[in-house]
Parts: C-alpha cells; sequence; structure tokens
C-alpha cells in the first residue's frame, strides 16, 4: 500500500468525515468536492439509505448480506443495522483495501457471524467462489448482495452489466439485490473530465455517472421493490429523519430488487 496514491474507500471516508486517510486522500478528495460541492451530502445520503435499505430487508426475514465494496467501517455498518433486527445475521464485507480489511477485521474480532474478505468488485466470479465467503454464508438460501456507491467506478456499461448479472446469479428467490449510484447530470464536460481524472489515480478504474433508468436496468429480471429506483432520499424515507437544508437536491439514486 503507498500512501501517496489516494483510494476510493479513504476519499469516502473524508466525506463522511472520518479520520483514516492519508494526505493524498485528502487532496484528491477535495478536488471532488470542488467539481461536485455536494458530494459530502450524497455520502450521508448513501449510509442512511444503507441503514433504511438493511433493515427493511432483514424485516423481511434476510439473515445473510455480501456488501460488496463495502469501505471503512463507519457508525452504522450493515452488520450492526442487520443484527439489530435479526441478530445472529451473517454478514460478508468484501473490499480490496487493505486499510478497510484492517480496520474491518479489528472492529469484527468478537462477533463470528460476520468477516471481511479480500477480493474485487471486478471479479464476480471470485467472490462467489471464495472458499471463506463459501464457508460462511449459505447461497442456497436467501442472500441480500449490497452494491453500494460502487458501481459508478465501472465506467464501461457492459462491463458493470456483466458484473451485476454474475452476482445476480448467485441469488436463489427471496435474495435480493441492493444497488446505489452516482447520478450527476449537470456537470460540465471539463469538470466531468477532471473528476475522471482524479479517480484515475486511484486504484478503480475511472468513474462515471448513470441516470435512474439506466441504474433500473441492472435489476432486469429481479422484482423492484416499491418505490423502485428513486433519489436516494427518496427511497422509504423515514418520517421522523429531519433533513438538513444544506443537502439540497443529491444526486445520486438507489432501488431493491427481489428475485422472484
Amino acid at each position: 500500500m503507498d500512501p501517496n496514491v489516494p483510494s476510493a474507500a479513504r476519499m469516502y471516508d473524508y466525506y463522511l468525515g472520518g479520520k483514516d486517510n492519508f494526505a493524498a486522500d485528502r487532496e484528491a478528495a477535495e478536488k471532488i468536492i470542488k467539481i461536485l460541492p455536494n458530494v459530502r451530502a450524497i455520502a450521508r445520503e448513501n449510509r442512511e439509505f444503507l441503514v433504511r435499505a438493511v433493515t427493511y430487508l432483514a424485516q423481511q426475514g434476510v439473515r445473510q448480506f455480501l456488501d460488496i465494496g463495502a469501505g471503512l467501517p463507519t457508525q452504522r455498518n450493515v452488520h450492526q443495522v442487520a443484527q439489530e433486527v435479526t441478530p445472529g445475521a451473517r454478514v460478508v464485507y468484501v473490499d480490496n483495501d487493505p486499510i478497510v480489511l484492517v480496520h474491518a477485521r479489528a472492529l469484527l474480532m468478537e462477533n463470528s457471524d460476520v468477516i471481511a474478505v479480500d477480493a474485487d468488485m471486478r471479479d464476480p466470479e471470485g467472490i462467489l467462489n471464495h472458499p471463506d465467503i463459501r464457508a460462511h454464508l449459505d447461497f442456497s438460501q436467501p442472500t441480500a448482495i449490497l452494491l453500494l456507491g460502487i458501481l459508478h467506478f465501472i465506467p464501461d456499461d457492459e462491463e458493470a452489466h456483466k458484473i451485476v448479472s454474475a452476482l445476480k446469479s448467485a441469488l436463489v428467490p427471496g435474495g435480493y439485490l441492493v444497488i446505489s449510484h452516482g447520478s450527476v447530470s449537470e456537470v460540465p464536460e471539463e469538470q466531468a473530465r477532471e473528476g475522471m481524472e482524479v479517480y484515475s489515480r486511484t486504484s478503480v478504474p475511472g468513474v462515471t455517472s448513470r441516470t435512474a433508468q439506466q441504474v433500473q436496468e441492472f435489476f432486469s429480471g429481479l422484482d423492484l421493490v416499491d418505490p423502485g429506483v428513486v433519489l436516494l432520499r427518496d427511497w422509504r424515507p423515514d418520517p421522523d429523519a429531519v433533513l438538513l437544508p444544506e443537502l439540497g437536491r443529491v444526486d445520486a439514486v438507489g432501488g431493491v430488487g427481489r428475485k422472484p
């Protein structure tokens, strides 16, 4: 690991106000913030969407979660949310950032129902066939596969669909796919190129934006849970939540699909 090379996971940690990042991550993140000033709000909305979606799934009886591109542990992680509803829920965190794995494994030392695995979203078969994951999850039972704030790091549409299709093949009836995705439509072309250049220096192949319709296509073959693919804040919002004025309109969409 080279601390001088920015990491998408550590940049996300910086957006959330975390401290597990290096100077190179902060410098790269600040460049993105200049291009997309509400990126911190997008990160916060994504975490809140995670909590609502995982709570919903656990309430539907899902007891297994595969979180791909999990990122650095923060407040209200997948296993904490799921196990509040369903004690004993089993969770696998997948990431290829060494700092993410160190922090996750330290956090999970006393929780035998949760593991962290070094693997790459760009190799979905390697994830599904990973011996540690196979030992921890029973894919003959309903599982929720989470791709939260990660698919926009696959700029090529064909590759993104191949990844999602491979992962969907592991779902049995009653299993779920959860996706959140950046959907920024009003960034000038020059600034968009600058953003791509920033992320091209990290371990991810790039970054792209997709519309709600494009994200909905990833759920082909699944039944979308109401209200479908919408802005994150509109997906089953907590009626008691207070939306802070500075959030504004957040350009990120998400949805949940169920294998019929």
